[in-house]
């Protein structure tokens, strides 16, 4: 199946929430809007795999975002039935079937005539015999398969959500798919984009990835946050998509937030390794030489996408039982406070262990101090002076439940007991631990199925362009090194930053604010140089790995740093496993640029300074 040749429609398409906790005010938002022809929703990640893995485990018919339900969808759906929508959403977490079954009788109680479907065979539970006799290891830090599975998915293509639509579904409903799936599932069933049209499909990726973050390309989050306006009322954004692969970001009218060349260029790289081959299931992506136009006032234009044939395999995520995790919150006031929180957090973890081998249980299997309020998470690059206000973050883990509860009474004593200015204990949790296995898995293995109107249909990976190649991108180097009587500026002067967590590593992206700007970054901002910056969390003190990539569509590099969120997002210790402060931790980094330039800089105060 082909392109369409002439098709000038515009396909609206609103991104409603970019996690299954997102805003209840999003969606009444994008139906005031109106002339959208698309509701999506992204609720899916490694982290939400697990809590949907949990929920089926307690009760067999949950495993689903039940606000899908209850706040995002289920008050609405006269309103998206009048309007004529589409919604296509990955709420089905574990349970997909359970969701829409359950969407099917809220439709039928309100009288509503809308057609549900459910694509389901992202599901590998059945599986874990033969997968872990494989020997699969984790793709990104080698350990082996693990035991005590809380769920086991492939990442599923757009394909399956199209044939849905094409058999006259109003609402899809899906497992594990790509997150950008939901988007660019309808722009394969609107535009008859075929598995050959390999630069539209990297195209309708993109506008995937920048519509299913909500809020984040619409100045959420945003370096210069200052210039956003009214948070409180941040308009959801807008995709008006075209059949040439060309997409307008915007927002609703009269609604706050901020649609700029920097918001969409920081969206673009957001959790991105390289640029040039970002993998999903149906197309490998190259974003390297995309083009940004502001052609109005909050509506950016996007273009320049390329892609090339998908790779053989699925990627997979085993989310499993890791032991259990007790956190106290202690806020320690006063003089020396950070010196006076890490004496009582060492005494504190010494009690606890003489508990646990006064009753014959296991050691912790881990103790962390995490200071929160000293700057600990900026390592060397920390303001001098301490702060007289902390909270200190203790956490323990342990095999067993008995023993993280053990420490959680006992933390109490350090009230009474230990450092003058420890106050009353602000949140103490004790939580199953939930890690997270990442492996690649051959797509001839997998059957998807989507279901409507009872019946099951299986959709068998269709035939592609076979790849004929691989991708690359040129690492960031030094071509132009800081000249003589080059002086040092901080980077936020320069250029937009974002990061994001994907696994154990994180990305840290720079985009130049003026194209200008480019080479001054490239001559500072090296591998190297960042991996110093980013000494403090590296394995034992030592500089992480760090690759670089240029991107010279946006005007940006874009840096990996491995190794430096032990544990990924569901265990990591660090204040921010998430990884959505690296970048601002970047912002002071010292640029070197030309005297005259740099007394321009002193003569402005920026929006992030005033």
């Amino acid at each position: 199946m082909a392109a369409i040749a002439g098709d000038e429609r515009v396909i609206r398409i609103g991104g409603a929430t970019a996690s299954f906790s997102d805003t209840a005010l999003s969606v009444p938002q994008l139906l005031a809007s109106g002339r959208l022809d698309y509701l999506i929703f992204d609720y899916l990640a490694e982290g939400s795999m697990g809590i949907f893995g949990r929920m089926q485990a307690a009760d067999p018919t949950a495993g689903f975002g039940t606000d899908f339900l209850t706040i995002h969808v289920g008050p609405y759906l006269h309103d998206i039935a009048a309007q004529g929508l589409k919604v296509v959403a990955n709420a089905g977490g574990v349970n997909p079937a359970g969701l829409a079954n359950a969407l099917e009788q809220m439709i039928r109680d309100k009288g509503i005539s809308l057609s549900v479907a459910y694509v389901e065979g992202d599901d590998l539970r059945d599986r874990l015999t033969e997968l872990r006799s494989a020997g699969h290891r984790d793709m990104f830090v080698g350990t082996p398969f693990p035991d005590n599975v809380v769920s086991a998915n492939a990442y599923l293509g757009a394909f399956p959500i199209a044939a849905a639509l094409a058999k006259g579904a109003d609402i899809v409903i899906t497992g594990r798919v790509v997150d950008s799936a939901v988007v660019l599932g309808p722009l394969i069933h609107e535009f008859g984009w075929g598995t050959d049209d390999l630069d539209l499909l990297a195209a309708g990726t993109l506008a995937g990835h920048l519509l299913e973050c909500g809020a984040q390309v619409t100045g959420g989050t945003f370096t210069d946050w200052r210039d956003v306006p009214d948070w409180a009322n941040i308009g959801y954004p807008i995709g008006e998509c075209h059949a040439d692969g060309t997409i307008i970001i915007t927002k609703p009218e009269g609604t706050g937030g901020l649609v700029s060349i920097g918001t969409v260029a920081e969206q673009i790289l957001y959790e991105v390794s390289d640029p040039a081959d970002y993998i999903v299931a149906d197309v490998r992506c190259d974003f390297s030489e995309v083009r940004l136009e502001q052609i109005a006032d909050n509506r950016v234009r996007v273009s320049g996408a390329k892609g090339r044939a998908p790779t053989e395999t699925y990627k997979a995520c085993i989310t499993y039982d890791g032991g259990w995790r007790t956190i106290a919150y202690q806020p320690i006031i006063g003089e020396d406070a950070a010196e006076k929180a890490a004496r009582q957090a060492d005494a504190l973890f010494a009690r606890g262990r003489a508990l646990l081998r006064a009753r014959n249980l296991p050691d912790f299997t881990l103790t962390e101090n995490v200071l929160i309020g000293s700057e600990a998470s900026f390592g060397a690059h920390a303001n001098p002076g301490g702060s007289r206000e902390i909270i200190s973050k203790l956490i323990v883990d342990h095999p067993d439940q008995e023993g993280a509860g053990i420490f959680a009474r006992e933390q109490w004593a350090g009230i009474s007991g230990m450092s003058v200015g420890t106050s009353i204990n602000l949140a103490t949790h004790v939580i199953p631990m939930t890690g997270v296995f990442l492996f690649l898995l051959d797509k001839q293995g997998i059957t998807p199925r989507m279901t409507i109107d009872g019946i099951t249909h299986d959709l068998p990976l269709a035939e592609g362009v076979p790849a004929l190649d691989t991708a690359s991108s040129i690492v960031v180097g030094a071509s132009n090194p800081p000249q003589q009587g080059d002086v040092p500026v901080d980077l936020v002067r320069l250029a937009w930053a974002r990061s994001g967590d994907k696994g154990h590593l994180f990305n840290v992206a720079g985009i130049a604010r003026k194209p200008e700007f480019l080479p001054y970054l490239k001559a500072t901002l090296t591998p190297g140089a960042m991996a110093e910056w980013y000494r403090h969390l590296g394995p034992d003190g030592k500089p992480p790995l760090v690759d670089g990539y240029d991107v010279p569509g946006l005007h940006a590099l874009n840096f990996v740093v491995h190794d430096a969120l032990k544990g990924g997002i569901n265990a990591s210790t660090q204040l921010d496993p998430a990884a959505k402060g690296m970048a601002q931790m970047l912002l002071r980094f010292p640029i070197s640029v030309p005297s005259a330039l740099a007394a321009e800089f002193a003569e402005s105060t920026p929006s992030h300074e005033e």
